[in-house]
C-alpha cells in the first residue's frame, strides 16, 4: 500500500516526495523523472535564460510526462534582477498548477499572479514565523526548510528535528519537510515530526537523470556529513555550498572581519557555478550541497530512487515502529 497523505492527496501524485527546485539542475529531464516516479518534479524557471525559454521547458516536459509537475520561482535581491513577472505568465500560459516559491516579501507579487489561475502555491521557509506569515497570505502548502539544508538555510540555525514538529504545532495546511533528507528513514522521521512529505535537492543532483558533471555527483558521494561549508555569514544572507578547494579559499577570505562580497565575487559567482556542473571542473567555482551528503553513497534513477524511499519507510513504519508497540 501506498504512503497517502494531505500532500499526495492535494498535490495528486503518488509518493510524497517532492524534488526542490534547483538552480542550473531542475530542468524537464529531471523533473520528468521524479514525476513519472510518483514524486513531484520542479522546474526551475530561473535556470532558463527567458521566460520564452521556460515556455519551451515547460513544453519539453508535458512532452515527457503526463504526470503533474511543478515550476520553482525563487525571488532574491539583486543587481540585474529578471523579469519575474514574466517569468510568471509563462508559467500560467503554460498551464502550471503547482507552483513552488522561495525568496523576500516581493515573492507575494508572484503569488497575486498565479493564485487566480487555480495555481497551488508551495512556498520554502526557513523559520516558523515565515511559514505562518506564508499560510495567511493563502499559500497551499508550507515546505519547512531545517539549517542542515543546501543553499540559504536562514539565519535562526534550527535544525529539522526541532523546526519541523515547531512549525508543525503551529501550520493548519499541508507541510512538506526539507534539509537533510536522502532515505526511507528520513521519510519515516518526517512523517512522525509531523509533516506530510519531504522535499529533497541534493540527493536528487545524485541521480543519472540530474543534468550535471558526474564528476560534481562523484563530489556527493565522497564528501561526508561535514562537507558543506556556510558562507556568507558576514552578509546574513547565509548559504551551505560543498567542500571542495574553491570553497575551503571563499571560507578562508571571508573569515577576514573586514572582508567584502567583491573579494569573493569570481569565486561565488552564478556563472562560475554553472561551469561547475556543465564541465565538472570543481576548480571552477562552487556547488550546493546539504549535510545528507554523509547519507549519499550511489547515483540511482530517481525512480530506483524514490522506491527504494518509499519502500524503506512503508517497512519502518509498518515493521520496526509496529513491533515496538506491538
Amino acid at each position: 500500500m501506498p504512503i497517502t497523505t494531505r500532500i499526495t492527496e492535494l498535490l495528486e501524485i503518488e509518493h510524497p516526495v517532492v524534488q526542490g527546485g534547483m538552480q542550473g539542475v531542475g530542468t524537464a529531464q529531471l523533473a520528468s523523472a521524479v514525476s513519472n516516479a510518483g514524486g513531484l518534479g520542479i522546474l526551475t524557471a530561473l535556470t532558463q535564460p527567458s521566460p520564452e525559454a521556460l515556455r519551451e521547458e515547460i513544453a519539453r516536459c508535458q512532452s515527457m510526462t503526463d504526470k503533474p509537475f511543478g515550476v520553482n520561482m525563487t525571488v532574491l535581491p539583486t543587481i540585474n534582477a529578471p523579469d519575474y513577472n514574466a517569468y510568471a505568465q509563462a508559467i500560467i500560459d503554460g498551464g502550471i498548477r503547482i507552483v513552488e516559491t522561495a525568496g523576500t516579501q516581493a515573492v507575494r507579487e508572484i503569488w497575486e499572479m498565479l493564485k487566480p489561475h487555480g495555481v497551488k502555491i508551495l512556498h520554502k521557509c526557513t523559520a516558523v514565523r515565515h511559514a505562518l506569515s506564508a499560510e495567511r497570505a493563502g499559500c497551499d502548502v508550507i515546505s519547512i526548510d531545517g539549517f542542515e539544508c543546501a543553499g540559504h538555510p536562514g539565519e535562526d540555525d534550527i535544525p529539522g528535528l526541532i523546526l519541523i514538529p515547531a512549525a508543525a504545532d503551529k501550520v493548519k495546511i499541508p507541510m512538506l519537510a526539507s534539509g537533510g533528507f536522502g532515505d526511507g528513514r528520513g521519510l519515516a522521521a518526517a512523517l512522525a515530526l509531523g509533516a506530510d512529505g519531504i522535499n529533497m535537492g541534493t540527493r536528487f543532483c545524485a541521480t543519472k537523470e540530474a543534468p550535471i558533471h558526474d564528476n560534481v555527483k562523484q563530489a556527493y558521494i565522497e564528501n561526508d556529513e561535514r562537507g558543506s561549508f556556510l558562507i556568507f555569514r558576514n552578509f546574513k544572507n547565509t548559504a551551505r555550498v560543498g567542500k571542495s578547494a574553491v570553497s575551503e579559499e571563499v571560507v578562508r577570505r571571508l573569515a577576514n572581519p573586514d572582508a567584502q562580497f567583491s573579494d569573493v565575487q569570481e569565486l561565488v559567482s552564478g556563472k562560475a557555478g554553472r561551469e561547475v556542473l556543465e564541465t565538472g571542473d570543481l576548480d571552477k567555482g562552487i556547488f550546493w550541497a546539504g549535510m545528507v551528503q554523509g547519507l549519499i553513497h550511489d547515483i540511482p534513477t530517481c525512480e530506483e530512487l524514490i522506491s527504494r524511499i518509499v519502500g524503506d519507510a512503508e517497512a519502518i513504519i509498518k515493521q520496526r515502529m509496529g513491533a515496538m508497540v506491538g
